[in-house]
Formats: structure tokens, sequence, C-alpha cells
């Protein structure tokens, strides 16, 4: 647990919270007795029947109506308190400097019993060993019926330590007037590289701008995406650096090419969005999600469809994934774990997303969007949603990784000097 300790002071230290020590005694107190029934799987576990005292859920806030969400929480916090006999103390944080509030209760050993986190976090507590296990607490439990690239933020080196309760897929969404002012089919979109480059050439050539790329936003919704289409991606697990393979060349040219030829805005090197252009109508697409959707349904701007993730070498994109963990220092590892289960099975899922408006991680779930045609058709498209880079180091080498893209972007570099210094800066972090 040393190696845990170390990582809250380091984060704390980066946060500028002092102050804060765990208690590393009663941390281990938490420990099981016995390493290698770990190792094993072999921990100890409860049934409902045995459950017991209280836990501390903590979650933040997923949609605009308080009143509406509060009511859901108190539903599922009934339910699962009547079928456990366990009480359940809630409480809802902001999203706002979230990563500190939790490492600071739980450096001092007083943190939540349940709480939420996003695919760029997980990994991070998990190396450490910050997180309980839950696979010793699955025995008979339906993981199959999760959406595999839901679980793919849940797992680090082989343990689960999460289960997904939402998530996104993020896909082109076109213009229809666009679409037929360059004389293509609306109903017949682009599902590769090659046909989307016919479109876009059309479009510059009829004064549009093919897409959006947001070169100063996150990687997630502009390298990424391309770079997994291209069969490639950016670090393994085990600290294989890729991103500048053949794939990873592959990505960068792609991007350069639209840059060069001037399908994205020339301020696209650092641009955070392109919302103006896109919905004056002078743009033929944009990656978007569910939001994206209630946006231009709610301005009623034109007419929109959604044309399923492109392909390349493979037929991925990017969706995060939210989902609900438990601090190997819970005092109630199984009642925690245990309520993880319960908010992340098919009715809660339907309540949590029906509410939220994102989409369920469970296949069971997702006839909740039965009478909404888009949030339908987006869920589908969750198969091939990626959650990002799953690695303790994901968010620190963004922006080493953007920094190369922009280079290349404003002709400094080539795309394979580019995707090199990536690379290098990338293998720069791991440890």
């Amino acid at each position: 647990m040393k190696k845990f300790v170390f990582f809250l002071v380091l984060i704390l230290m980066g946060a500028l919270i002092v102050g804060c020590s765990a208690n590393e005694a009663d941390i281990k107190d938490k420990e099981p007795e016995d390493p290698k029934k770990e190792e094993a799987g072999e921990i100890e576990t409860s049934g409902k029947d045995e459950l017991s005292g209280e836990i501390t859920v903590w979650a933040h806030p997923f949609s605009g109506d308080q009143e509406i969400e509060g009511a859901m929480w108190k539903e599922i916090i009934a339910t699962y308190e009547q079928e456990t006999g366990v009480k359940v103390n809630f409480e809802q944080i902001p999203w706002a400097n979230r990563d500190q509030k939790v490492l600071t209760a739980l450096a001092a050993n007083n943190g939540p019993d349940v709480f939420y986190v996003i695919p760029d976090q997980m990994p991070q507590y998990a190396d450490v060993g910050m997180l309980l296990e839950l696979d010793p607490y699955l025995e008979g439990f339906d993981i199959e019926d999760f959406v595999d690239t839901a679980l793919v933020s849940t797992t680090w080196k082989d343990k689960l330590y999460g289960l997904p309760i939402l998530q996104e897929a993020y896909t082109y969404i076109y213009n229809v007037d666009v679409i037929k002012a360059i004389g293509e089919d609306p109903e017949n979109l682009p599902a590769t590289w090659e046909e989307f480059e016919k479109w876009a050439e059309k479009a510059k050539d009829k004064g549009f701008y093919a897409t959006s790329f947001q070169g100063g936003g996150s990687l997630n919704g502009t390298l990424y995406p391309f770079l997994w289409q291209a069969g490639g991606d950016v670090v393994t697990e085990n600290n294989e650096v890729l991103i500048n393979n053949e794939a990873g060349i592959e990505a960068f040219t792609f991007i350069n090419n639209m840059y060069e030829k001037g399908w994205i805005p020339a301020d696209s090197i650092t641009a955070m969005e392109h919302n103006g252009l896109w919905e004056s109508g002078k743009m033929l697409a944009v990656q978007g999600s569910g939001i994206s959707v209630s946006r231009l349904m709610g301005q009623d701007l034109f007419d929109f469809v959604i044309a399923p993730p492109m392909k390349h070498k493979e037929q991925l994109t990017y969706g995060t994934t939210g989902m609900f963990v438990a601090p190997i220092n819970t005092d109630n590892p199984a009642a925690a774990a245990e309520f993880i289960k319960v908010m992340t099975n098919t009715d809660n899922q339907k309540k949590f997303n029906t509410v939220t408006q994102y989409i369920p991680t469970r296949e069971s779930a997702k006839d909740i969007f039965g009478e909404q045609k888009y949030l339908e058709q987006l869920a589908g498209y969750t198969q091939y949603a990626l959650p990002g880079v799953i690695h303790p180091e994901g968010r620190t080498i963004m922006p080493l990784i953007q920094a190369e893209i922009q280079a290349m972007l404003e002709g400094k570099k080539t795309p394979q000097e580019a995707a090199d210094a990536a690379a290098e800066a990338v293998q720069g972090k791991m440890k």
C-alpha cells in the first residue's frame, strides 16, 4: 500500500492540496488476510442476506433537471436498501475539482464507499492499488449483457474495477441541405475514408467546409477516431508506444491532408469549436453525439442525418464511458460491490439513462429510446465506441501529442516527423 499512499501524496501536491496523508495502518486493515487468496480470486464475499451496515455514495449531477434526477436516485437507493438492508448515505458532488475532493477524502480515510469515475481516472487509481477489484464479487452476475466496448474502460491489466452505467458514441452528423447541394444522397452516406474524401472535395468545390477539426480540443474527437480506424493505438497497458507505427502515420497523414486541401477551416490548428460555421450551414458534417443531436433538434436549424462510424481498416470511433467504483479502503466492500451491481442492472440503467439521456451500457436496457430515433440510432453505435486511451498517463500525454499535431498542421513537421515526436514524448511519460 506504500505505492497507493505515495500516489495520493503526489496527486494532492499537484493539486496544491496540503496537510493530508493516508493512514497506512487503517488501509492495511481493509486488505484481505491472505494475499494469495486475493490473487487466486478466492476472497470470501457476502451474499445479499449477509450484508449490513451502511455505505456512502458520491455521484455528480448528470442532467439539467435536479428534481427529476433526485427522485430517480431516491427510487434506486430505496430499492437497494430494501433488497440488502444496507443504509445508503448519498451525496451529490460538483464536477469541478472532483479528483481533489475524492483523493483528499480517501487520503484522510473518510471517503465514499462508491464513487463515479470516467475512463482516464480509472487506470490512474487502479494502477496504484487504490480501487477494489470487483471480480471476486461477481459470481452469478450477468456481465455478458454489457456492451464489450463499455467494459474496456473498467478493466486494467485483466482485473475489473468498475461497472459501467453510461456510454456515448461519436459519429458524423450531416447537414442534408449541404448533401443535396453537392449532388449526393442523404440516404447513402460515406462509410469509408475514401468515400468521405470524395464528398469532402465536392463540398470544398461548392464553398463548404467538409468538417470541423478542433485542434485545441480533446484528441478523443480529433486524432483518436482516425487512429483507431487505421488499426492503430497510442500506447498499451504494458507501455509499448504505438502511435508512430504504420497506422499512426496513416492517421496523421489523413488529418494533414484535410488541412492542406482546405476541407477544414484555417483555424483548425488551435480551434476549440466551429459551432458558428456548422449552425450557419457552412459545413457538411461534424463529429457529434447525443448532446449534439439535442442541440440541433432544439434549434431546428436544418434537417440532418447521422452516419454510422466510418471504417478504414477498422470501424471504430470515440465514446466516453462512465462507471461506478469502490476504493480499496472502504469499510464495507461487499455492500459497496453490491451497490455497484444493483446500480448498473437493467432496470436501474433504464431509469438512470432515461433521465440523463445517455446510452445504457447493457444491451437489455437500450429499448428506452424506442420513440427517439436519433438516440436509438446512436445506441446501436456504442459497439464501435472506444472510451479513449486507457492508461494511467492517458490524460497527461494528450497535450504532448496535440502539440505535435498542431506543429504538423502549421507545416513545421511532416506526418512522420510529428508522429515520431509524439511517440518520443509519450515514451518519456512511461514508468
